[in-house]
């Protein structure tokens, strides 16, 4: 199992390796409450996920009324708070990943995560599934200072970085996913089940996968 083709491989968060997509929700609409507003719809709110909580509170004030710099500078901790503490209740991983990640195991890969989400809060999301020790390294959209989130290639070239380098592949379900793995110059595979923007089609990544047991054959034919 050693001439498997990819010694590290990366993986978004949020709508890839985890459906978080209803404590994110829930998160969404307590800001919205305390504010007056309605509430999202989980639907809703899954167009919304991809590029950090500040972005996602910002079109969730889009939506339910407009967005006032002031309060979401004013509102945005108040979502972080509640989510801190409600981070895993409607969470799962997606089906197959438990799987997938022992078969990679098997064959001597580092899994990594990079994602939009602080890197604190991927921190405890992950260790609050017990899912901890199978990661090299959790990089977040805060990790490597400002401007320097997906679709920047820099997390990515520090996920390499920090796995001891070899060849790597990156898995996520957005367009800032496949274009920071674009950007750093490794391969691209998007998920058609997570929290797509638009047709998964259009994110012209290098393969898509429809479950998690399609992705080692996926990875050994983009090798070949």
């Amino acid at each position: 199992m050693a001439d498997f083709p990819f010694d590290i491989i990366g993986f978004d968060l949020d709508g890839t390796l985890f459906d978080t997509s209803a404590d994110l929700t829930d998160a969404v609409n307590h800001a919205l409450a305390l504010l007056g507003r309605p509430a999202l719809t989980v639907d809703v709110v899954k167009t919304m996920i991809g590029r950090g909580g500040k972005y996602m509170l910002q079109q969730g004030l889009e939506a339910s009324g407009g967005c006032d710099p002031e309060v979401l500078e004013r509102t945005y901790p108040e979502l972080i708070a509640f989510y801190r503490e409600n981070i895993v209740r409607g969470t799962r991983p997606f089906p197959g990943l438990a799987e997938a990640m022992d078969a990679l195991d098997a064959r001597g890969v580092k899994l990594a995560i990079v994602t939009n989400k602080q890197e604190n809060l991927a921190m405890k999301l992950v260790a609050a599934l017990a899912l901890d020790h199978r990661f090299a390294c959790v990089i977040g959209g805060d990790t490597m200072g400002p401007g320097n989130a997906k679709p920047s290639a820099v997390p990515i070239h520090e996920m390499v970085r920090r796995c001891g380098g070899g060849r790597a592949a990156f898995v996520g379900d957005s367009i800032y996913d496949i274009m920071a793995a674009k950007n750093a110059g490794i391969p691209a595979i998007a998920v058609s089940f997570g929290f797509l923007m638009q047709p998964v089609e259009e994110l012209r990544a290098d393969a898509v996968i429809d479950h998690f047991d399609e992705l080692l054959s996926t990875l050994e034919r983009l090798a070949a």
